[in-house]
């Protein structure tokens, strides 16, 4: 371990902060050495003048002397870039203690464009993205601006390059300036050529997975019309299956041909097992640690081993399972599974083994469909002489859920829904008739680039012939991070007899927050909350409400509430969270 004195820390704070306002000095010294000066005004022509003189401009007075010719020069060819072919230009010094460089431009009529002619010839044609830029900077009549011409130019070679138009060229590339009489023509005819193929994808040898296994992973087929962002994609693919440590893709074409090309695909495969550690905290269940151990690679066909656990003051819990691969390896998977979890509720204890088996799988809906058939036997005890017992379930579900959003760490808009449907009937390995059903809803809107609306909605319904034989651990409980704020977690539930929480038939929580962006990645919010867990549809809803501060770190937003419940004479209560909005 290694200790860094304040003595020293406290010296390189002063050294940087010395340093950097020293560069700030001679950035504010140099800037004050020049003076351009533009007739009539513009300051598009300003800028640009400056850039190009911005390493001429520096030094005594001997050498700003020297530098004026080149000044002169550099001026005109900033002016011209612009379409200004008739600008007249002075330099001149100004003597004294700090000598200052003077550049006055007469910049007279541009240049300006007279026909515009731009062709793209070929299979490229019929392709939308090969269509003229709409840029008014190429209208006729527009002032003649080089860089248009330059980047249309670029715009083309780059699309023919990324649609796998190789063999493609320029017939005609003119730019014909008239500066007497201040006329323009662009005449660019671009010939595509052939589409050119990609063509069969080979692996290496080092992949140590099956080819049938790899194949099944590619987005294209042989003969598929060449698009680099399908080479990406597979990279992509591959990189996501967890298989390798390094993946390269090579599908490079060129003019001689061959007119499809073929893929090659170099694999090193990673190594075959990793563990992973982590921290996190919330005010539900406070300070949590995670332990994981992954074998990546258990046979060729990409078979995978897991063991899981979690440890937090409220809830324990390990698990095991193995993942078989199916027809789409990304998503598509069959898991089997089999874990123990302890979990001290409110007023309640529970202690659960299960085995479940879940096939996931993708639909071209985008949404994810998750078929499972779960095992759970499940030993509670409610307190302060509450009743104890022990319950088992043999539960098939079912369950969809779909997630739309501009990005996965800070989104500014999207949506997540998902429902879940899970039932057991009595005497068929389960002790009575249950049906589970839970639902969730959540958006988030962007308006006025800093003002932002979250909503959030979570409903939950159990049906069954027998309610005390169901455990805890399908019951309903509200209150915390994720439910109602200003409550504290799952504290929100029906109560027996004695007065312990005992969880609900019925859940309902929603929130509604508004933020509004502070500074790059602060955010300010206000928020209230409202639900219940209850077993009667008449029962009331309680309500919270309060602020907060986001923080969007690297590795996700973070959320500092402050919120008060309107149905506890609790005063406020502090909620700390992380984790994905959506």
């Amino acid at each position: 371990m290694r200790f860094i004195s304040f003595k020293y820390l406290r010296f390189s704070c002063v050294f940087l902060l010395c340093s950097a306002l020293s560069i700030l000095g001679s950035v504010v010294y140099a800037a004050n050495r020049v003076d351009v000066q533009v007739t009539p005004k513009s300051a598009v022509l300003k800028k640009n003048i400056e850039a190009y003189i911005a390493n001429l401009s520096q030094g005594d007075l001997k050498t700003l002397q020297s530098a004026k010719r080149a000044v002169q020069q550099q001026t005109q060819k900033a002016s011209q870039a612009l379409g200004y072919y008739q600008a007249q230009i002075v330099v001149r010094i100004s003597e004294g203690d700090e000598p200052v460089l003077h550049v006055d431009v007469e910049r007279g009529d541009p240049v300006r464009l007279r026909t515009v002619n731009i062709q793209v010839n070929g299979e490229a044609a019929e392709l939308p993205a090969f269509a003229v830029p709409d840029d008014k900077r190429l209208k006729v009549g527009a002032r003649l601006d080089h860089s248009a011409y330059d980047d249309v130019k670029s715009m083309l070679q780059n699309q023919a390059l990324r649609f796998g138009f190789f063999a493609a060229d320029f017939t005609k590339s003119e730019l014909l300036i008239d500066p007497q009489i201040g006329t323009a023509d662009i005449n660019l005819v671009f010939e595509s050529g052939p589409r050119y193929r990609l063509g069969e994808v080979h692996f290496s040898e080092q992949a140590k997975i099956d080819p049938d296994v790899l194949e099944r992973l590619l987005p294209f087929t042989p003969g598929t019309p060449y698009n680099s962002a399908l080479v990406a994609k597979l990279s992509q693919n591959l990189q996501s299956t967890g298989y390798f440590e390094q993946v390269r893709v090579d599908a490079v074409g060129s003019a001689e041909g061959p007119i499809e090309i073929p893929v090659e695909v170099s694999l090193e495969a990673i190594k075959p097992r990793t563990v992973s550690v982590g921290l996190g905290f919330s005010t539900d269940v406070g300070p949590r640690g995670r332990l994981g151990w992954e074998r990546h690679r258990v046979n060729s066909s990409g078979h995978k081993l897991g063991f899981d656990s979690e440890i937090s003051k409220p809830r324990q819990n390990v698990s095991t399972w193995y993942q078989i691969p199916l027809a789409a390896p990304l998503t598509d998977y069959v898991r089997f599974s089999s874990g123990y979890q302890r979990e001290e509720l409110v007023d309640a204890e529970s202690r659960l083994i299960n085995l479940g088996v879940q096939w996931h799988a993708r639909l071209p809906s985008e949404w994810l469909r998750v078929v499972s058939l779960r095992w759970e036997q499940e030993d509670y005890d409610f307190g302060r002489n509450g009743k104890s017992g022990r319950s088992s379930f043999l539960m098939p579900g079912v369950g969809f859920s779909v997630l739309r959003s501009d990005s996965p760490l800070d989104p500014s808009q999207g949506y997540r829904l998902q429902w879940d449907v899970r039932g057991a009937k009595q005497d068929f390995v389960a002790d009575a008739d249950v049906l589970h059903v839970t639902a969730l809803a959540r958006g988030l809107l962007t308006f006025a680039d800093k003002h932002r609306v979250l909503g959030r909605a979570q409903v939950g319904a159990i049906g069954t012939n027998s309610y005390d034989k169901v455990p805890p651990s399908l019951r309903f409980f509200a209150g915390g991070d994720q439910s109602v704020r200003g409550y504290d977690y799952q504290t929100l539930s029906p109560r027996d007899d004695q007065g312990n929480r005992e969880g609900g038939r019925y859940m309902f929580a929603g929130s509604l927050e508004y933020q509004y962006s502070i500074a790059e990645r602060w955010r300010i919010a206000t928020f209230v909350d409202q639900g219940n867990a209850f077993n009667s549809l008449g029962d009331k809803m309680n309500t919270g409400a309060g602020f907060g501060v986001r923080w969007v770190s690297p590795v996700g937003p973070l959320r500092l509430d402050l919120a008060h419940a309107f149905d506890e004479d609790k005063g406020w209560r502090i909620h700390f969270s992380m984790g994905p909005e959506l």
